[in-house]
Formats: structure tokens, C-alpha cells, sequence
């Protein structure tokens, strides 16, 4: 049986990360808020400028000969990993690099045996985790959480774009967790680029429609692929921004509860403890009472 004193300095321990658990379940919760705001703003935004250049490239040649929309044999793939900067958020960063390695074994195994699988961190718990597995990581835009906002992702598309259209990338992929609800994320898989036509979209309805287009075609598809990019990684930034603290929440709420069924358990080994040491004390002035009454 534990000394008192070792029973006293693991409850004082415990106590101490209970505080520290419950101030990081608060923050999580406050930071939420916000972020759930957001990706909830964000998403019929994204999703509205989604349609309308599957419905503009129905009608418009331009689309089809746009350097984003090249489809080429797929040597050389980037995929895209989105996870935090920090951990103590139960599996999300997990999840996301067991993902990226199932899609590597199940798509790409051919050219990842060659070394044509590169890995572009937005956060770097993913960025280490695949660096550790062998991979060549790119970490140009790994803080990318630590000042979150459009012109940040906006700079990291861009990069992202401009090497596919000079063919250093055939297929670039993005993985991230989307935001379901506090207790729910649900890893994604998106193709980046080439962009994905409109035929091949699910759920989306698109008319042959001739067009009158002000000012000019090419100035709109010109302006408007680059945006939808860009916005769609940004959208998937800010789901995992969102998931991240949903999942840091209910990581520490956990941990709270947990520590608090620990106090519980500590307390009573306490009490024993202290109860077996009063009795033993007891005991043994009995027993040197009887000591000098006998002699």
C-alpha cells in the first residue's frame, strides 16, 4: 500500500492536470464558436461558386482548355495533408495520416515505389508523422493555422497551382477533416487538380445553355477557376480548423472526466491508508499499555 505521502502528491498532481484540462476545454469551446461560424458561412459560398462554374464550363470551350482542367498520366502526385499544429485532440491528426497512407497504398502505390508522392504539410503534427514514415514532406505552408485567414491559404493555392500548371504535379489530392459536429469529424479526400468536370460531379445538374457572356468569356473563366481553387482550399483549412477545436473539446472533456474518477479513486486509497495508519497506531498503544500493565 502507497504511503500517505505519495497518495497526497498524486492527488495534488491530478489536480493540477484537471485545471489544466478544464481551461484547455474551455478555450477549445470559446474558439469553436468561432470557427463553426465560419466553415458554416463558408460552405454555401463555396458551394454556390462551385455550381456556377460547373454550369458556366458546360457552355464554354475555354474551361475545357484551361491549364487547371489538363488531365495528364499520373507520374507525379501531391497530396495535400490538413491537420494542427498541436495535439491533444483525441485521433484527429491520426486519422488523418492513416488516411493519406491508405490513399498512398491504394492509389498511388506505383508512384510512391518510385518516389513520385510528395506531401505538402498544412499543419505540422501531419507534416512530422509522414516525415517520420519516410516521405518527402514539403513544409512551406505548415503555419498555416498560426495566422488563419484567406489571403494566408490564398498564397499556398497559388503555390499549389502554379506547380501543376509547370508539370511538376499531375494529380494533386487534399486531405482533411470535415466538421459533422463536436463529437464528429469525417475524413475527406478531394481532387484538387485537375479539376474535376462537371460531368463527373455528383449531384450536379448542368444544362446546355448558350451563354451571352459580360465582358468577356475568357475574362470570366479566366478570373473564376483560379477563385474556386482557391476557395476550396481555403473551405477545407477552416473544416479542419473547425474539427480540430470540436475534437480538442471533447479530447478534454474526457480528460476531465477522467481525472475526476482518478481523484475519486485516489481519495478512498487515502482514506484506507490513513485509516490503516491510525489503527496501527492504535494497535501498538494498546499494546504497549498492556506491555506496562503486565509488568
Amino acid at each position: 500500500m502507497p504511503s500517505l505521502k505519495e497518495v497526497r502528491s498524486r492527488i495534488a498532481s491530478i489536480n493540477s492536470t484537471q485545471q489544466i484540462t478544464k481551461a484547455m476545454k474551455m478555450v477549445a469551446a470559446a474558439k469553436l464558436r468561432r470557427a463553426q461560424d465560419r466553415i458554416i458561412q463558408m460552405r454555401p459560398y463555396a458551394r454556390k461558386l462551385s455550381e456556377m462554374l460547373s454550369t458556366v464550363s458546360a457552355g464554354a470551350e475555354l474551361a475545357a482548355e484551361s491549364a487547371y482542367n489538363q488531365t495528364r498520366p499520373v507520374e507525379r502526385v501531391l497530396l495535400v495533408v490538413v491537420t494542427a499544429d498541436r495535439g491533444l485532440c483525441g485521433a484527429f491528426n491520426t486519422n488523418v495520416v492513416k488516411a493519406t497512407l491508405a490513399l498512398v497504398a491504394e492509389r498511388y502505390a506505383d508512384q510512391n515505389r518510385r518516389g513520385n508522392v510528395h506531401i505538402l504539410a498544412l499543419g505540422k503534427k501531419g507534416g512530422e508523422a509522414l516525415a517520420r514514415r519516410g516521405f518527402n514532406v514539403d513544409t512551406t505552408y505548415v503555419n498555416v493555422f498560426s495566422s488563419l485567414n484567406f489571403d494566408t491559404v490564398r498564397v499556398a493555392a497559388e503555390g499549389i497551382m502554379d506547380s501543376f500548371v509547370a508539370g511538376r504535379y499531375d494529380r494533386v489530392d487534399i486531405i482533411f477533416n470535415e466538421f459533422k459536429n463536436v463529437a464528429t469529424q469525417i475524413i475527406r479526400t478531394e481532387q484538387f487538380l485537375p479539376i474535376v468536370p462537371a460531368s463527373a460531379q455528383a449531384n450536379t445538374k448542368t444544362t446546355s445553355v448558350n451563354y451571352i457572356f459580360e465582358p468577356s468569356e475568357e475574362e470570366i473563366i479566366t478570373e473564376l477557376i483560379p477563385k474556386t481553387l482557391k476557395i476550396q482550399l481555403y473551405k477545407a483549412v477552416l473544416e479542419s480548423n473547425a474539427s480540430f477545436n470540436g475534437a480538442q473539446m471533447t479530447a478534454m472533456d474526457k480528460a476531465t472526466e477522467n481525472a475526476g474518477e482518478l481523484l475519486k479513486e485516489l481519495r478512498l486509497v487515502y482514506n484506507r491508508t490513513r485509516q490503516a495508519a491510525i489503527t496501527k497506531e492504535i494497535l501498538e498503544i494498546v499494546g504497549g499499555a498492556e506491555a506496562l500493565a503486565a509488568e
